[in-house]
């Protein structure tokens, strides 16, 4: 006799419930202009509705890929509250779609990696000058190849600042304040950052010896992928009196610096996703997708992944922190002698990747939550306390960058942000394709070759620019035009590329 066969059939993966029901756009209700639901009642495992928000174009995008699955999926979580919530920047991510926005009871609720992602505390910082587009023209080559020696850039590259083992923790604990107390940051800077460049809570000892590995020499680094650093101009402005109050005005020169957490944050991601497997069982949760791999909030593993967490929380506000003292440095060795005014001041600093302890209202009850955001950016409406005193009447600046040769745009947080969406908004254009299709589409040098015949000075290499070319990418204006419209974020002005630094 022969040996018997082994069964092809796919167990399924222990905490995670069999295939679930995959909802069509005619499952949705239109309940918005902007808005469009998806009813708890679609599946028997979720708890709250499921909400996409974007015009019928970029709707009917969310059907391209796995973005409504994992948007149901998300609706299944313990302790949801109202909705989940995908930004019209939205597309398929690990666990959570980007764009994704989930708000936890604390007591009930579950804090999961997937939902946080492995570049934790990707962000933006806008900084400010006091320049004019026609005057940094003549120098903007040396300036851009200044640019590029000063924020070391690049998979794996190292930093541009030294830091020993001891001084990591206090990095790590202290955030913006331990940039300022070694002489690279301002006291504006700290004070125009989200939570003051510190998040409450970490925790240096549940860090992994591998993410301190990674972490250490990487302080002050630009990274690869879609971070960048760019000079732009401000070329519209549609609301002069918040642009007044952020410090921008027409034709002004200003800097955007995105990156995150680097090797620190993807590391502590890739622990927790392990680490919290055992919990998921322990604590007896069903999961729609083990992607969603989670932990109670107020449990000993909840506790150690929010601790590590806002490590890399801290760590990539450190990391913004010293690439922008470079940016500094950079323009006063080009322009010193040449321009009379060459200091630049921080607009503000967001964060994209994050869980975060926030109050607000659910079902006329004010609550404590702990609000998953990722690829999705506060967006704070006027009179919250934790905003900068400067800005605190009109409201949270929302940085909302482009694709690379594209437009990127400053908003202001809004009331209605905090009625629907947890004080959220979104966080760039939003991808789609994925960067291997890209590579295959676009000849990077072509791209650069472009990119010069706009008039913008580039430099990074032709694999990074091929993976970033604006056509990976949603239009930006269309989606900042859906959350203007929607009113969780308003314009505030339109910047436009002088220089693009890629890693």
């Amino acid at each position: 006799m022969g040996r018997k066969r082994k069964s092809k059939a796919k167990r399924e993966p222990q905490g995670a419930r069999p295939r679930p029901k995959v909802a069509g756009k005619r499952d949705f209700r239109r309940v918005d202009e902007y808005i469009w639901e998806l009813p708890a009642d679609f599946r028997e495992d979720m708890r709250v509705p499921a909400r996409v928000l974007g015009d019928e174009t970029l709707f009917d995008a969310a059907f391209r890929d796995r973005t409504t699955v994992q948007l149901a999926n998300v609706a299944t979580l313990p302790g949801v509250v109202k909705y989940a919530l995908a930004m019209p920047d939205f597309h398929q991510g690990y666990g959570f779609p980007i764009g994704g926005v989930a708000a936890m009871r604390t007591d009930i609720g579950v804090i999961s990696p997937g939902g946080v992602g492995y570049d934790i505390n990707c962000g933006v910082r806008l900084l400010g000058s006091h320049i004019e587009a026609g005057e940094i023209g003549p120098y903007l080559d040396d300036l851009t190849a200044s640019l590029y020696r000063a924020c070391p850039s690049g998979v794996g590259g190292k930093g541009r600042v030294r830091v020993s083992d001891r001084e990591f923790d206090d990095l790590l604990v202290n955030g913006a304040r331990w940039a300022l107390k070694k002489g690279l940051a301002r006291r504006e800077d700290v004070a125009h950052t989200e939570e003051q460049g510190r998040l409450d809570g970490a925790d240096p000892s549940q860090v992994s010896a591998r993410a301190r590995e990674r972490g250490r020499p990487q302080v002050g680094s630009l990274g690869a992928g879609n971070h960048f650093l760019e000079v732009d101009v401000v070329e519209e402005v549609f609301d002069p009196d918040v642009a007044r109050v952020f410090g921008l005005y027409e034709q002004q020169v200003v800097v955007q610096i995105h990156c995150g957490s680097r090797g620190f944050g993807h590391q502590v991601c890739d622990d927790y996703v392990r680490k919290l497997q055992p919990a998921v069982h322990k604590y007896h949760i069903e999961l729609a997708d083990r992607e969603l791999v989670c932990a109670p909030i107020d449990s000993p593993e909840g506790r150690a992944y929010y601790g590590a967490m806002a490590c890399a929380v801290n760590y990539a506000f450190v990391n913004r922190q010293v690439l922008a003292m470079g940016v500094r440095e950079a323009f006063e060795q080009v322009l010193a002698g040449k321009i009379k005014d060459f200091d630049l001041f921080q607009v503000y600093d967001v964060a994209h990747n994050i869980a975060k302890f926030e109050e607000h209202v659910v079902d006329g009850r004010r609550m404590r939550l702990c609000v998953h955001r990722k690829g999705a950016t506060r967006s704070f409406g006027p009179g919250y306390e934790g905003l900068p005193a400067d800005y605190r009447a009109v409201g949270q600046p929302v940085l909302v960058p482009g694709s690379m040769g594209t437009a990127s745009y400053v908003l202001v947080g809004t009331q209605r942000a905090m009625e629907l969406t947890f004080g959220s908004t979104c966080h760039g254009a939003g991808r789609v394709m994925s960067r291997s299709k890209a590579r295959k589409q676009v000849q990077g040098s072509e791209l650069r070759s472009e990119l010069e015949e706009q008039g913008i000075v580039v430099r990074g290499s032709n694999r990074g620019l091929a993976e970033e070319a604006p056509l990976a990418y949603k239009d930006v204006s269309r989606v900042v035009e859906v959350v203007h419209g929607a009113g969780i974020a308003t314009k505030v002005a339109r910047l436009r590329p002088l220089a693009v630094i890629k890693g």
